[in-house]
């Protein structure tokens, strides 16, 4: 833990913020009870075994182990030192913090600050010269031809860059950055005749900013005729195209207030929808979607809407995201363009409530959209393909978990084909069989994959659970650590919880309250801080009898004694040995087996 921040300032920025606000960026969570709970953003899995307790603002996921307050958790998810994991909390909460310049180590290497930095400053320049200089003249009026508006020109810090050769490499450097390094990370290009230029020169720039809100690549839009349409930069640390989403910063919010997300192809789709009003709105980086990519959806949001081109790449390309998403868990609809338009261009033409209900809220589901999608494979005019066009529909909707559902597409496909619904059911049974079967060891893939020491505490001895009980209570209730000290001490059996109570003894010298969240920044093991927030995850009683803490401190004294004897018999039989009395090590070896075996039923 840093000391560059005094705690008093460390708790004023933990305490400023809830931690189910952060964690709901990242993970959707559902209210059960008193926590609330969600798909562990740590490891893969289909049922929510992940917890957040606003009471403790704490986190734990019971399925990997992992555990901690608000910072850590940020910690965790962006990878970033206790400072910067206080710097972006305090930035939230609006807490001015001290100066800090240069007392932190670096979270990330030196290339990759220069690269941000560089994007940074491009970003900025960009901007200027579309909006204020006649270089930027054209692209400006690229840009209000497709009816973008200046509002959304500034929301998405939309730029141009200009044709001139050397102009962008020359800022570049007086800025201080190295031209071997720009032409290394993709800025600049360089050519046979050793000219340096702009990679996008010419190019309306879209800026392609992490979920944190900082720009590491472009997206570069030709205005002439010269190049590809589209440029986005080269990959780079902190630039994978199959991990980032356009616009997934300014979006979170409206994803998870709406409940829904709709994903597109193309940055003029996502401008043109959020200058709209449809603001839970992203797209992918010129590329198809990926699996990374719609495991992230799911982990913020259900339904998924796809809303791609209507062209025969879009269909496709919208049924090869629908599987992905459906593998991850996440409900998908398709949105129903006519005429093989674009979703900028229909809003263009018919207006934001127009796109609004004919196309987003007329999304057809999955079911619908595959029956139509599969039947280009199939001559429904010859019996044979028929057929197997039904085999393959019924497959389908095998994997259907509502009834009500399946009802409603097994009539639709019987008044089409004119086949009884006993008889499709029927078939439709010998599917679930085997497609059930699979889609449950499919599931199991994404169950969790990390390798965890926990145990679960109705396997474990009974002083292991005691210790557990005596901990919990401990971390919540300051009046029972005065007993516990006298009695026990540091005399816990299990080497984890001797270190932590140890922790908790000084703690509650210097503080006078139960406070979880401040004692885990106390400890900087992170094992040791995962076991805290499994231990204070375990649910007690309002206030736990004075019996109950009697019987906790008895059971791990006994076990702390026991052990104790067993150990001091031991020493005693590798002495008689030692001695070459085998007599007498053998009568030691049979009092050790008996104590042994009558712990052992005791346990």
């Amino acid at each position: 833990m840093s000391n560059r921040i005094s705690e008093e300032v460390i708790e004023n920025v933990r305490k400023s913020i809830d931690i189910t606000d952060v964690v709901s960026e990242y993970v959707q969570l559902k209210k059960q009870g008193r926590n609330y709970f969600g798909l562990c953003p740590f490891h893969g899995e289909q049922t929510p075994s992940f917890s957040v307790t606003e009471e403790k603002q704490i986190f734990h996921c019971f399925g990997c182990g992992k555990g901690g307050n608000v910072i850590s958790f940020l910690m965790e998810m962006e990878n970033l030192t206790f400072l910067d994991a206080i710097k972006n909390l305090a930035d939230r909460s609006g807490i001015q913090l001290p100066n800090l310049k240069n007392e932190d180590e670096p979270t990330m290497t030196e290339d990759n600050q220069n690269i941000l930095a560089a994007h940074t400053w491009l970003s900025k320049l960009y901007h200027h010269l579309l909006k204020y200089t006649k270089d930027g003249k054209e692209g400006l009026q690229y840009l209000i031809d497709r009816g973008i508006t200046e509002e959304s020109i500034n929301t998405f810090q939309l730029g141009y860059a200009p044709i001139t050769a050397g102009f962008t490499a020359d800022f570049l450097q007086k800025k201080g950055f190295h031209q071997q390094f720009l032409i290394k990370s993709g800025l600049l290009t360089l050519h046979d005749d050793h000219t340096v230029v702009d990679r996008f020169r010419g190019r309306v720039i879209f800026p392609i900013r992490n979920h944190l809100g900082k720009p590491v690549a472009f997206g570069g839009r030709s205005i002439s005729s010269r190049g590809p349409k589209y440029l986005n930069s080269s990959e780079s640390d902190l630039f994978h195209k199959s991990k980032l989403l356009y616009n997934f910063d300014l979006a979170k919010r409206h994803i998870r207030k709406k409940g829904e997300v709709i994903i597109f192809e193309g940055y003029m789709d996502v401008i043109a929808a959020y200058q709209a009003g449809t603001k839970n709105v992203i797209a992918t980086l010129g590329t198809s979607l990926s699996g990374f990519q719609a495991k992230l959806l799911k982990r913020y949001v259900n339904t998924v809407i796809i809303c791609y081109d209507a062209d025969h790449a879009g269909v496709e390309a919208s049924y090869q995201a629908a599987r992905l998403l459906r593998e991850a868990g996440c409900e998908v609809k398709v949105a129903n363009l006519k005429d093989d338009m674009d979703p900028d261009s229909f809003i263009l033409k018919y207006g934001a409530d127009a796109f609004e209900d004919e196309v987003i809220r007329a999304s057809d589901t999955f079911i619908k959209f595959y029956m139509q999608y599969v039947k280009k494979d199939f001559n429904l005019s010859i019996e044979g393909e028929r057929i197997q066009y039904i085999e393959n529909v019924l497959k389908e909707f095998a994997m259907i978990e509502s009834s009500i559902e399946r009802e409603y597409y097994i009539k639709e496909l019987s008044e089409e084909f004119n086949l009884s619904v006993e008889t499709l059911n029927n078939e439709l049974r010998k599917y679930n069989k085997v497609l059930r079967h699979k889609d449950k060891r499919d599931k199991n893939r994404y169950t969790n994959k990390t390798k965890t020491d926990v145990v679960q505490p109705n396997l474990l001895p009974a002083f292991h659970n005691a210790e557990r009980l005596l901990l919990a209570s401990m971390l919540q209730d300051i009046s029972i650590v005065d007993k516990v000290q006298t009695q026990l001490g540091a005399s816990f059996n299990i080497e984890a919880h001797k270190i932590i109570v140890t922790h908790l003894y000084a703690f509650y010298e210097e503080y006078e309250n139960a406070d979880i969240g401040l004692f885990m920044n106390k400890i900087t093991d992170d094992k040791l801080k995962q076991l805290v927030a499994e231990l204070a995850m375990i649910p007690l009683d309002e206030t736990i009898s004075e019996n109950v803490i009697n019987d906790c401190i008895h059971i791990i004294k006994t076990e702390y004694e026991d052990s104790a004897s067993i150990g001091q018999l031991k020493k005693q039989q590798k002495q008689a040995e030692q001695q070459n009395d085998p007599i007498k090590a053998a009568k030691i070896a049979m009092e050790i087996i008996e104590k042994e075996k009558l712990l052992k039923q005791l346990k």
